[in-house]
């Protein structure tokens, strides 16, 4: 049975981090280090996960110049980690030098390249925020036309809202990944998320990897926690 469950290490310092990563490793299949743990511990932190024999997936969701960006990944690379993103909306050429430049590095490296993943719309936005900075405010639609730009662009996989899986399984390739954040188990109080499923909801749409962040590092026993998540998926 594959672990599709990647723990969100939202936390603001590496002994944080790294405490929950040893407490719920077992129970998880990977952990995603984003911003602010990445800002503040720094690359070493990475070092220090990857050390634990747990797979990484830096979030840190570049988007810049194509030269700029094919140089972070490549940094992304050297640091092994086995996923991470970039913001579709950077344009089919920046998302081509990307994954270009994760191929080559990994390749020079002698190691698996990372699964370099396209962030389509956050989870955050709805219409009206769509509207607000000049997107069309059909919120699948634009998700739809950002994710078929990163498959002509070359990528093997999207960061996608989990309410968006299905219909993006209808016209994407089978072998594209979906990494799915916005999942809750319903226990918890609102948030930021406006788009959200449940965990088994989430992989019978077609997702591949879940992003779970507050259902499992605020539980008062996270082990528990990501264990329950997991006995609920299949």
């Amino acid at each position: 049975m594959r672990n599709p469950i990647i723990v969100a290490l939202d936390l603001p310092s590496a002994e944080q981090a790294l405490q929950l990563a040893e407490q719920v490793a077992p129970a998880v299949g990977a952990f995603k280090i984003g911003k602010e743990l990445f800002v503040s511990a720094g690359p070493d932190i990475v070092k220090r996960i990857r050390a634990t024999g747990a797979s990484v997936f830096l979030d840190l969701k570049f988007h810049d110049i194509p030269n700029t960006v094919a140089q972070a990944v490549a940094a992304a690379v050297r640091l092994d980690v086995q996923m991470l993103t970039i913001h579709t909306s950077g344009g089919s050429a920046m998302m081509r030098a990307a994954e270009k430049s994760a191929l080559a590095t990994a390749k020079a490296l002698g190691q698996p390249a990372p699964l370099v993943l396209g962030v389509t719309v956050l989870t955050s936005l709805d219409s009206d925020a769509l509207t607000e900075i000049g997107c069309q405010p059909n919120v699948g639609h634009q998700v739809e036309r950002l994710a078929t730009l990163a498959v002509k662009a070359g990528l093997r996989g999207l960061v996608c809202s989990p309410l968006e899986i299905a219909d993006l399984r209808e016209i994407l390739p089978a072998e594209i990944q979906l990494v799915t954040p916005g999942i809750r188990t319903g226990a918890e109080k609102a948030d930021d998320q406006k788009r959200t499923l449940s965990p088994r909801e989430a992989i019978q749409a077609g997702a591949r990897w879940l992003v779970i962040g507050r259902p499992i590092y605020a539980a008062e026993n996270p082990r528990q926690a990501a264990e329950k998540i997991l006995a609920s998926i299949y």
